[in-house]
């Protein structure tokens, strides 16, 4: 059954410093002494608008959940007038405005279990959230944090060149990445690029040198900050995705110590697609067999058996 269109609530939701966050809600009514639908918050990838997860978050919220969709400050419907000189970071992203979705969640849910479904680098802003220890279950996308040395080996090179020479050498003429009228994602902060095109292997790293430095302290809680998240996760891949690699999969659910993980790697041909890559799992037509594996994790924490995949443990992760 594919998803039918619910039109959501338009709202504004603060950030932890008070910047708004252009979002929408899609929200069951609950009657008195009824169950309370968990409430998923979908983690959009860097630079991705938020309205690309609309049919996704139709398909949860026909199945019994309340949803979230909302873009990060400088993004989609975040993004103030004028984006030169912007200032926005993933450190930005992650404890001030995944942060600040996550507050709202728990103040106007409350009582709900709070779920989190993250594509691409929305499952490496959890880990930078003060509040992460709400979340009860996560499902992730390709989530990494884009160390170039884990893009897929065939096309590294390609792959560097655009996102690491030419994404910053725009990016300094313009004051902002002007990826819309690339048709390179939407137009990107110039602090987002910065954290992106970092050679560093380890995140904190970013954060050593240049405008965006922190203290060792303080390098030191922001990986701390990861180990609060204690709910299962389950990573899924595709096997065709050059941005998530098994090698950037795993750096990444390295760092959530706490956090049970598994990592789910599909082959394309597997559901009878030839490619499907970084992008195109939140694609509708995939409601029927891929959006099965979220529907499960986040319903009851099982994973779809009749769809080919390989299975790799928490231990191999570690």
């Amino acid at each position: 059954m594919t998803p039918t269109h619910t039109k959501p609530l338009k709202i504004d939701i603060p950030a932890v410093d008070g910047y708004p966050l252009h979002a929408h809600a899609w929200v069951h009514a609950v009657a008195d002494g009824g169950n309370l639908p968990p409430v998923v918050i979908i983690n959009p990838a860097t630079s991705v608008h938020s309205r690309y997860y609309s049919r996704f978050a139709d398909f949860l919220y026909a199945r019994g959940f309340n949803v979230i969709t909302y873009d990060y400050r400088g993004i989609g419907g975040s993004r103030p007038e004028n984006m030169r000189g912007f200032q926005a970071s993933w450190l930005d992203w992650g404890s001030k405005d995944f942060e600040g979705v996550l507050r709202f969640a728990a103040l106007c849910f409350k009582g709900h279990d709070i779920m989190v479904a993250a594509h691409s680098v929305g499952g490496f802003l959890i880990g930078m959230a003060p509040s992460n220890h709400l979340i009860r279950r996560v499902f992730t996308m390709g989530s990494q944090f884009a160390y170039w040395r884990d893009y897929a080996r065939h096309k590294r090179m390609a792959m560097y060149l655009r996102w690491h020479i030419v994404m910053p050498v725009l990016t300094a003429l313009f004051g902002y990445f002007p990826g819309k009228r690339l048709g390179w994602l939407e137009d990107t902060p110039s602090g987002v690029v910065r954290d992106w095109v970092s050679p560093q292997a380890r995140f904190e790293d970013i954060y050593k040198s240049g405008p965006q430095a922190l203290p060792e302290e303080e390098r030191k809680k922001l990986v701390d900050s990861f180990a609060g998240v204690t709910a299962p996760t389950l990573a899924l891949s595709m096997s065709d995705d050059e941005f998530g690699t098994i090698p950037a999969i795993h750096r990444l659910l390295g760092y959530f110590t706490n956090s049970p993980a598994t990592h789910l790697r599909v082959e394309p041909e597997s559901v009878g697609h030839a490619s499907i890559g970084h992008f195109a799992f939140f694609n509708a037509r995939h409601a029927d067999t891929l959006w099965r594996i979220p529907l499960a994790w986040l319903r009851d924490g099982s994973i779809v058996g009749d769809i080919p995949a390989l299975l790799l443990t928490p231990e191999q992760n570690r």
